[in-house]
């Protein structure tokens, strides 16, 4: 299976999940999803309310926007995002916080499901749900069986194993009857009666509270897992439950599996049950000086800048700030860009600890080859990616690469192993998907 086992600082283990005060203006993306950005339907002088649709979906994979704040649309322009580009918004001024009147904002759990499957798959589509763990696949895409496929297991993603972050665990602990009719809903959808919640050991709260509870809900089954970073990805938490392989290439459907991640399924309740569209989730601001490591419920919108402050403001040895975990987060040029949707944490690294090692050349010790999960060569493909050897790079699967970081964590050479590999995947994943519309 490969994969290490980095220090996991969960600093913010113990932090319940905090409500974030309402931002005074959002800037909310179109494109916060896989796919096509959505297309707006509001304009300069709108008014709109919390949970109302603002931009909708482009295509099959793409995902609705909804307005996560009430208030008047400023204007709709470019803005920064989390990758330093800057990419179409909507920029909102907030004026009160008016819920549209659909949405069931009652605290009572709701576990009748009156939706058949394939009316829930259509309210995904219609909340705008998408994957949050990282990867912000439209979850009605993944809920729609393709035609010769057949959904045997429904995997459901507890580990959390990206270091530092909390907020799966959290609301594992907070949620979890609301996980548990979530399961139902989507079992529902894809036509399958047997569910696995894995979790990796060092969560054992999260385990036990879902173990007591799960024995009401029938096929639904706990999993405890051994700690071993990157058992979150797809492939290999499927692998540790199913002992299944997907093929290179392939999808988790292929071998008969559907995964999906807690905060995730957390936002499918939501949707099927209250009426609730994807337009807040769960973030963790953390890091080791920062004075109030927190999990916070945070609006779509709203700036980084903000979740630092109320976590007690930006330390002064700070060198970088990490949009996501520290394994495959990416370092952010600024706090002034909006959480999205694929917001799962926000770490603060000191300065001594943001330095990277000085660059020595391969010395072939093959560490990154036993550490890597998806059985790849990562100090070639390296070496290809700096060179730009795309085509080579195709050749030795460089697709099949899931950017988990174990090659760089492990070097002793201090290689950039996983930028040099991103740079050459991104380049071959365009030339494929040119190369399929010609």
């Amino acid at each position: 299976m490969g994969g290490v086992h980095p220090p996991e600082n969960k600093l913010s283990t113990k932090s319940n999940i905090t409500e974030l005060p309402v931002p005074k203006a959002v800037i909310i993306p179109l494109g916060q999803h896989l796919g096509v950005p959505a297309k707006p339907l509001v304009n300069k002088g709108d008014d709109v309310k919390v949970g109302q649709l603002i931009a909708a979906s482009e295509g099959f994979v793409s995902a609705n926007i909804h307005s996560s704040v009430s208030g008047k649309v400023l204007k709709i322009d470019k803005a920064l995002d989390s990758s330093g580009y800057t990419r179409d918004a909507i920029f909102i001024n907030v004026e009160g916080d008016e819920w549209e009147d659909s949405i069931d904002r009652s605290p009572e759990i709701k576990k009748e499901i009156s939706l058949s499957g394939a009316e829930i798959t259509k309210k995904l589509a219609e909340a705008g749900i998408v994957g949050l763990g990282g990867a912000t696949f439209p979850s009605h895409v993944k809920a729609s069986v393709p035609k010769g496929k057949k959904a045997e297991y429904l995997i459901i993603n507890g580990v959390e194993c990206e270091p530092y972050l909390t907020a799966d665990h959290m609301i594992m602990l907070e949620k979890p009857e609301e996980l548990l009719v979530g399961i139902e809903i989507i079992k529902k959808a894809l036509g399958v009666s047997a569910a696995i919640i894995g979790i990796e050991n060092n969560k054992p709260d999260a385990i036990e509270k879902l173990s007591d509870i799960a024995g009401s809900y029938s096929g639904t089954t706990i999993q405890a897992l051994k700690v071993q970073y990157p058992q979150g990805g797809e492939k290999q938490l499927i692998q540790a439950i199913l002992k299944r392989e997907v093929p290179s290439g392939g999808l988790p459907i292929d071998i008969g599996a559907v995964v999906f991640n807690v905060g995730t399924v957390y936002a499918i309740y939501e949707a099927i049950q209250k009426n609730k569209p994807l337009f807040e989730r769960v973030v963790t601001v953390t890091g080791k000086s920062i004075s109030k490591p927190s999990n916070f419920k945070v609006r779509l919108g709203t700036q980084v800048s903000e979740l630092i402050e109320a976590a007690g403001g930006l330390p002064e040895d700070t060198g970088k700030i990490i949009n996501g975990g520290p394994m495959m987060g990416k370092s952010l040029a600024s706090t002034e860009i909006p959480v999205v949707k694929g917001s799962s944490g926000i770490l603060i690294i000191k300065d001594e600890e943001s330095k990277r090692k000085e660059i020595k050349p391969c010395i072939r010790c093959s560490k990154c080859v036993s550490v890597c999960p998806m059985g790849l060569e990562p100090f070639l493909l390296g070496v290809l990616g700096e060179k730009s050897m795309f085509a080579r790079l195709e050749e030795e699967k460089v697709m099949d690469c899931i950017e988990c970081g174990s090659c760089s964590f492990t070097c002793p050479s201090g290689r950039p192993l996983l930028d040099f590999i991103r740079f050459g995947k991104s380049n071959v994943g365009r030339i494929i998907r040119s190369r399929k519309q010609s």
